[in-house]
């Protein structure tokens, strides 16, 4: 069985790995895999794991074997919620399953979903319809963290939201605004290219990072925005989001921010009395609002995805998603 491995930082390769016992187990065959930010620092060694570690927690597949009682057959398409749990701690009982202190994350604390086939349990398997297209639903596991980490903050048709970024999960959370019924988002990222994508999907305005403080302060009359979604994940980032906020707003942090050397602008969030939100992973709840977005028609995902590669050439694969040249990067079998 073939799988995407890392031996250790920055050391990547497709092999040979044995079949793990799928007892007690669904048997998902790979469909589609898409690579986030988050195989790039795991591979980087920025984020730890144990080697060697195959790696990926974005997964929608088909079902080929399910064992005794299962509900869901054969046939089946699925979306794996990679935050797997233990079930029965505080956490768990209390409706935080992807806090879970026994449990993880696919392709970090436990190997993950770059293989030809996975066993899951049921319970953390999401039916995907066929009317989704294929490509489509290799987006649907980040919809459902950028659905989770919304879940805090108010919108309405009055809210100024701004979202800095504009890559995958960034454009993601630009139509997710738009859908919740903001009514204005503005777009912040240095590339032209996904600028123009950020119009085109819904926003209200698009600026550079050098424009945005000029752009916001002009379109809100200098209250800056209600709600900003940071949606790189550095420490640069982080403070500009709290900068283009208003008194009284909420800045979402969603990009997993790794660094410990910066500082936060402590009376600045004291003076605005800001509300910070570092939201992770998702709920399974917030899966199946995904899905839903997707199968309504309400998300445009097909003008994120820009590569699609095989599992034999994962390598290249990750050098197209580090690159920047791409949004999200696909494996296929």
């Amino acid at each position: 069985m073939r799988a995407v491995v890392t031996t250790g930082p920055g050391k990547l390769d497709t092999v040979d790995v044995p079949h793990r016992s799928d007892k007690g187990k669904v048997t998902v065959r790979l469909e589609r895999a898409g690579i986030c930010g988050t195989d790039l620092k795991i591979l980087d060694g920025a984020m730890p794991t144990r080697y060697p570690r195959i790696l990926g927690h974005e997964l929608v597949g088909t079902v080929t074997r399910t064992p005794p009682g299962a509900r869901i057959v054969p046939g089946t398409r699925v979306l794996v919620n990679p935050s797997f749990d233990c079930g029965t701690c505080y956490l768990c009982e209390n409706g935080q399953t992807h806090l879970c202190r026994r449990g993880g994350l696919l392709g970090r604390d436990f190997d993950g979903v770059f293989v030809e086939t996975i066993g899951v349990p049921e319970r953390f398997l999401h039916v995907v319809p066929e009317e989704i297209v294929l490509d489509d639903t290799g987006l649907l596991q980040v919809l459902g963290t950028a659905v989770h980490s919304q879940q805090s903050v108010p919108v309405s048709s009055e809210t100024l939201a701004v979202v800095v970024g504009l890559g995958v999960s960034g454009l993601l959370h630009l139509q997710l605004l738009r859908a919740r019924g903001a009514g204005r988002v503005i777009g912040v990222t240095r590339s032209r290219r996904k600028l123009d994508l950020a119009r085109s999907l819904g926003a209200h305005a698009v600026a550079t990072p050098d424009e945005a403080v000029a752009a916001v302060t002009e379109i809100s009359n200098g209250r800056g925005a209600d709600l900003v979604v940071e949606a790189v994940g550095t420490e640069a980032t982080v403070l500009q989001a709290i900068e283009l906020c208003g008194y009284g707003g909420h800045v979402v942090v969603y990009g997993t921010v790794t660094g410990r050397g910066g500082r936060l602008p402590f009376y600045e969030l004291y003076l605005k009395e800001l509300t910070l939100h570092f939201p992770r992973a998702a709920r399974p709840a917030d899966y199946n609002t995904s899905i839903r977005l997707a199968e309504q028609g309400r998300m445009e995902l097909a003008p994120l995805i820009t590569a699609r590669f095989p599992l034999e050439q994962a390598s290249a694969a990750f050098a197209a998603a580090r690159s920047g040249d791409h949004l999200k990067v696909l494996l296929t079998t």
